[in-house]
């Protein structure tokens, strides 16, 4: 398990994020494919999980990546999954747990599927800003919605 705090170290050092030379040789960096990288809570729990089929180091906050799949869990003991979030392209700041990108994405939860283009998803807001193409399914009963 990743100590609390040191989520943005691991994540550069599993993208290579750590030359000598600086920030120039982040955008020459090799992609990782079939990439994992787990965030926990301060007390040591789950957050959110961010996979890649490939993933480029940008800047040190940065991560573009191909095959996106952003896992939300609870942040709790029980560790539940409270949504999914999958993209074929997209931007990741690490430190803002910032997503976004052009082309489609999809958000699963129990009550909604929500697909779209051209988005944001913030990761402290619990939000997703879809800017086109928005299409939403719930999947649980809204009593009282044309009152």
């Amino acid at each position: 398990m990743v100590p609390p705090g040191k989520t943005a170290l691991l994540a550069a050092a599993l993208l290579g994020l750590l030359p000598l030379a600086g920030a120039q040789d982040i955008a020459v960096a090799p992609p990782a494919r079939n990439w994992t990288l787990p965030l926990f809570t301060k007390e040591g729990f789950r957050q959110m999980t961010l996979k890649g089929d490939e993933v480029r180091p940008v800047t040190s906050d940065r991560i573009d990546i191909v095959g996106m799949n952003v896992t939300v869990f609870s942040g709790t003991a029980e560790g539940r999954v409270d949504s999914v979030l999958l993209s074929p392209e997209a931007s990741f700041l690490i430190n803002e747990k910032v997503a976004s990108g052009q082309k489609t994405v999809r958000l699963i939860r129990d009550d909604i599927d929500v697909t779209g283009e051209v988005w944001t998803y913030s990761y402290s807001e619990k939000k997703v800003l879809i800017s086109k193409h928005a299409h939403v399914v719930f999947h649980s009963a809204l009593p009282d919605i044309l009152k």
